[in-house]
């Protein structure tokens, strides 16, 4: 079954790859091989938490896209991009380093999916504004989502996996992570001005067009907006508190929908026709394709590889681990990919005393920004995709790879003298 599993999955991914078929179909297609072969079952796709579909992804999806839905209705989204374009002057380039630094810094408290629905709009809007291309400018965030998300417990999914095997705290996760992420995202930002140079065209007259409008003007409905930005400081809060109140992510999403639907005059139906429902689709049976490779075997064994290549010797596995995770994220989603190698690493840790705590800082970053390097690396990439490609601007898997593996380089690449300088 280990070759079928191999077979089904690199058959999807060529398809994803070519973009002949729409993706959704893609996927839903694999999963339903992996089933009907018996690679995996109804229990362990429905089911399983290492296996199966991560319905506190999905959940978390559904809710934050019901509340953006219903926070778009104030107009907000236009003034942030009014008030963003009138801060920057309308210049191309600091308007892409404003953005950049403004989703990092919420991803960091925030997860980066969640970030990513609340940027786009704006983004879109304030390019609109100024007669730019959303398409850099969304990528751009993407990345930067990813990148500031490795900085703490709560900024990725895989760092509360780590957290969790490791007993490792919030503060661990800063001490240790964000002085790299500081340094990934200065360079980031000057690697922006280089990716995408030939898109920062300057139109002075939009720019003055922008400069005279009165962001104020833009919010249609304040008491929607007061109600709408009450429920979603507490949907924050109730984020960044995980650690203490121990509710997911995604009850607190639902929560915070629920709760706003039912204070508010929005129509249900109204509010769920703008969730993206073939991106939920998409990541259900991507979940169920990746935990057929993890059923079949595939995922421990790549693994088990890594660890036994290094042969002890904690400097080499750092930098396997770091290497190999970048390229295995930027394949399979990282979160099952951290949850099969968790244990692994947790053995070789605990080999080398309390030295060893550096094999976790490498697979966190490993794993976080490897999945940059493609369009389904990680789930804030396919979310962003999958929104660009319902507001008419699509984002080809090769438009956005060929930026994303510039960026995992680089980042990845600085990682290593890091790592080395500061643990060895």
């Amino acid at each position: 079954m280990t070759a079928v599993a191999v077979a089904i999955f690199v058959g999807a991914y060529v398809l994803l790859v070519t973009e002949k078929v729409d993706r959704t179909k893609v996927a839903l297609g694999g999963a339903a091989l992996m089933l009907l072969l018996g690679i995996t079952d109804a229990e362990h796709a429905f089911f399983s938490g290492e296996t199966g579909i991560e319905w506190n992804v999905i959940f978390l999806l559904l809710g934050m896209m019901v509340i953006v839905s219903v926070l778009r209705r104030s107009g907000v989204f236009e003034y942030v991009a009014i008030w963003t374009a009138k801060r920057t002057r309308g210049r191309p380039y600091p308007l892409m380093v404003t953005m950049c630094v403004l989703t990092a810094t919420a991803s960091a408290l925030l997860d980066n999916v969640t970030t990513i629905l609340l940027v786009a709009p704006v983004t879109f809007l304030v390019c609109q504004r100024l007669g730019l291309r959303p398409e850099p400018y969304l990528m751009a965030e993407v990345f930067a989502s990813n990148i500031g998300g490795a900085a703490t417990l709560v900024g990725d999914p895989p760092n509360i996996i780590i957290a969790a095997r490791a007993d490792l705290s919030f503060n661990d996760f800063l001490v240790n992570l964000t002085p790299i992420v500081i340094v990934l995202m200065a360079a980031f930002c000057l690697l922006c001005r280089w990716m995408f140079r030939s898109y920062f065209v300057y139109d002075p007259e939009r720019a003055a067009s922008v400069m005279r409008l009165n962001e104020r003007e833009a919010i249609t409905d304040r008491i929607l907006l007061v109600k709408a930005l009450s429920v979603l400081a507490l949907v924050l809060l109730g984020f960044v508190l995980h650690p203490v109140l121990h509710y997911e992510p995604s009850v607190v999403a639902l929560l915070g929908a629920g709760l706003l639907l039912l204070i508010t005059d929005v129509e249900t139906s109204d509010a769920m026709r703008e969730v993206e429902w073939p991106t939920l689709a998409f990541f259900g049976g991507l979940f169920i394709m990746v935990g057929g490779l993890v059923e079949a075997g595939v995922v421990d064994r790549i693994a088990t590889a890594l660890a036994d290549a290094t042969e002890g010797r904690l400097g080499l596995a750092t930098m396997v681990l770091l290497g190999g995770s970048a390229v295995l994220s930027a394949i399979v989603d990282n979160i099952p990919y951290v949850a099969t190698m968790s244990p692994i690493v947790s053995e070789l840790a605990a080999g080398h005393g309390d030295e060893g705590h550096v094999l976790w800082w490498a697979l966190a970053l490993g794993a976080d920004l490897g999945g940059n390097a493609t369009a389904i690396g990680a789930s804030a990439n396919v979310v962003a995709l999958g929104i660009a490609a319902r507001e008419g601007h699509p984002i080809g898997f090769w438009q956005f790879t060929k930026y994303g593996l510039v960026v995992t380089a680089v980042t990845v690449a600085l990682c290593v003298p890091y790592l080395w300088l500061r643990y060895f």
